[in-house]
């Protein structure tokens, strides 16, 4: 019982995390800002944990390259401040803190891994901080959107038997 509901709720996050990236973005610096995936990742991060977190962020930002609607940007960025989001909730179970968790996890860390990254896979040459606006922007719109989703949430695990 337990993996079926951990399992469809994930599903459900990436659907929303796929979907809401087409109808929620707007230009941002060099890049688009994605704003529903932050969300997304802050939701997930209080509600699942880090682990699944990082999971959805990972499908959802294949299924959008499958598609043909994202970058290989969504990955470093959405992973890390997944990650981030889920390990600073969980030691200081504040909400706030995965907002913190996901700003500074995609919107500093991912940006700066992301050179590398695409200068290997994109064959992108940028200096180190062109990605930081874009995806500072992004991910403080949408964390703040994730987490005014959960205030109005109260106590809400999808994995409790009520």
């Amino acid at each position: 019982m337990y993996s079926t509901r951990l399992l469809t709720t994930m599903a459900v996050f990436i659907a929303l995390g796929t979907i809401g990236a087409q109808l929620l973005w707007f230009p941002a610096g060099i890049a688009k800002a994605y704003p529903a995936q932050h969300a997304i990742n802050v939701m997930a991060a209080i509600i699942l944990g880090p682990g699944p977190a990082v999971v959805i962020a990972f499908m959802t930002g294949l299924i959008r390259n499958m598609l043909g609607l994202g970058t290989l940007l969504a990955f470093p960025g959405g992973m890390i401040g997944a990650l981030l989001a889920g390990l600073l909730y969980k030691k200081f179970k504040r909400k706030i803190f995965a907002v913190v968790g996901e700003v500074v996890g995609t919107g500093i860390i991912g940006s700066l891994f992301s050179v590398p990254y695409a200068n290997l896979l994109m064959g992108s040459s940028l200096g180190a901080f062109i990605f930081l606006p874009s995806f500072l922007v992004s991910s403080i719109s949408g964390a703040i959107i994730g987490y005014l989703v959960m205030v109005r949430v109260k106590n809400v695990s999808p994995l409790n038997n009520t």
